[in-house]
């Protein structure tokens, strides 16, 4: 059967969408896992993709090629409408600015697939999909002006204390009145969060989508289902949305506060992630901490092979070259506390602190996170619900953001600068960051056959000041002897014999 329907697109760039839709009989189930599926082949490569229902008939399967050329596809199902489909599109160049999904590039670093490196800059909004149209405006508007380009955000509503309204819709048919049916998925709702991954998309913005979450505490009831919801959900979201290729999964937020779930529970749900995602979208796991119980940090082990990256809470960022060394993987620390100023010890620091930590855990060969918590007369803030950003950090955390984009591909932490914590490459680039130290000078050991030279950084006030003479050798740099100060030193060419 030779059966196009009108609306498939006849080319698609690569790590573009490829979608097709056909309209088929409503069964009794048709939100189960495996509905339908098409295979498609681009010479040897072979990419087997699942189908979903998205409601009233209509049924959808998307694809994401990741090489040009022809790809040909058959699609099966024991739904008749729906079986035995082929057709073909080409996938052509990406367009500039598409790069595609960000990998891992190494125990530290990450890259898009055509190599473009990729720095994290990340920003936590969780509900911000669940608040009123005016509010995800300004959300939007707010993170066009802003350095991030990952954010993390919930699937699930969360059930705030403050302002506590229910949201604009639900995952699932049903309502807080009568309940939900939680075998029957919303199609109206996936549908909302998937135009804003696209306006996330056409921002450069990775969706790093939180999966679970423990912050429903009883209200709708999503927190707590059983096991076969649980897989049935991932089932659905992973054929909804892996085609979209700045999409990752975060398995949940604070996961060790969802008591129902067992540490077998969240290797069974990786699992299914790993498997049905047929691209590798980038994959984890988030703690939470009581910080006032420094013991309370319960680590998942991201050890295990699902796991791509270290996605952790902690206060203290100094430890990044301690989970990079017992995990081997890169480490973004999504919670190292929020600037802002609500009566609770992880959501009061200074922009100030905030600039700092971003610091610390950059020279360390980390990536911090960023969120914003000040009190708003109606409960909007934006950790939780976006809106508008208020504070002082960002503009620093896009500062910092130019100067690690600059840096060599292969930069790494680096011990031979003693008095600062330093990232670069041994003998060509140094950047140093002396955090709440304020020397008045610097003795640099450099090369002597070489020629350098340096800049001095200021990170609050964002200022690069050159050193005005030529360095080789050891040399001795005059420093302001302030705190947030950072050194630059670049080597220029060797020194003629």
């Amino acid at each position: 059967m030779n059966n196009r329907p009108d609306e498939a697109p006849t080319e698609v760039e690569r790590w573009g969408k490829f979608e097709i839709v056909f309209q088929g009989p409503e069964e009794n189930d048709p939100y189960r896992n495996g509905v339908w599926f098409a295979v498609f082949t681009c010479g040897e490569r072979v990419v087997g993709v699942k189908g979903f229902y998205d409601g009233n008939g209509t049924y959808r399967l998307r694809f994401m090629p990741d090489r040009t050329g022809r790809w040909d596809y058959v699609t099966a199902s024991g739904i008749r409408e729906l079986h035995g489909h082929t057709g073909s599109f080409i996938c052509t160049e990406a367009s500039a600015g598409n790069h595609g999904p960000v990998q891992v590039k190494d125990e530290a670093h990450f890259r898009y697939a055509d190599g473009t490196s990729y720095h994290p800059f990340g920003t936590t909004c969780y509900a911000w999909i669940h608040q009123p149209e005016e509010v995800r405006r300004r959300t939007i508007a707010s993170l066009a002006g802003s350095p991030f380009n990952k954010i993390r955000m919930t699937v699930f509503p969360k059930n705030y204390s403050f302002n506590a309204s229910d949201p604009v819709d639900f995952p699932y048919e049903g309502s807080p009145e009568t309940g939900f049916d939680v075998q029957r998925f919303n199609p109206a709702f996936f549908a909302r969060l998937e135009g804003h991954i696209e306006e996330l998309l056409a921002l450069g913005i990775e969706a790093d989508l939180i999966l679970f979450h423990p912050y429903d505490k009883g209200r709708w009831g999503f927190d707590r289902m059983m096991a076969e919801d649980d897989d049935r959900y991932l089932h659905y979201i992973l054929a909804r949305l892996s085609a979209y290729r700045n999409v990752w999964w975060a398995m949940a937020n604070e996961y060790d506060f969802m008591t129902e779930k067992k540490m077998e529970d969240w290797d069974r749900l990786f699992a299914i992630v790993k498997v049905e995602d047929p691209y590798g979208h980038l994959r984890s796991i988030h703690n939470g901490t009581r910080m006032y119980e420094p013991q309370s940090v319960v680590m998942y082990d991201h050890g295990k092979e699902w796991v791509t990256h270290c996605s952790i809470q902690h206060w203290d960022v100094t430890l990044v070259r301690e989970w990079r060394r017992l995990y081997g993987k890169p480490v973004v620390i999504d919670e190292c506390l929020y600037e802002g100023n609500v009566p609770f010890r992880w959501g009061n620091i200074t922009a100030e602190e905030m600039t700092h930590r971003f610091w610390e855990a950059a020279v360390r060969g980390g990536y911090a996170g960023h969120g914003e918590t000040y009190l708003h007369p109606e409960g909007e803030i934006w950790w939780a619900k976006g809106g508008t950003l208020h504070g002082e950090s960002p503009a620093r955390i896009a500062f910092l953001r130019r100067i690690l984009e600059e840096l060599p591909e292969n930069s790494t932490p680096l011990f031979t600068m003693r008095q600062m914590e330093t990232l670069g490459v041994e003998g060509e680039y140094y950047l140093g960051y002396f955090g709440i130290h304020r020397p008045a000078y610097f003795v640099a050991t450099l090369d002597e056959m070489g020629a350098y030279r340096a800049d001095i950084i200021d990170t609050w006030e964002m200022t690069v000041t050159p050193v005005d003479e030529t360095l080789s050798g050891t040399c001795i740099i005059q420093l302001p002897a302030k705190p947030g100060m950072a050194l630059r030193i670049r080597r220029l060419q060797p020194v003629s014999s």
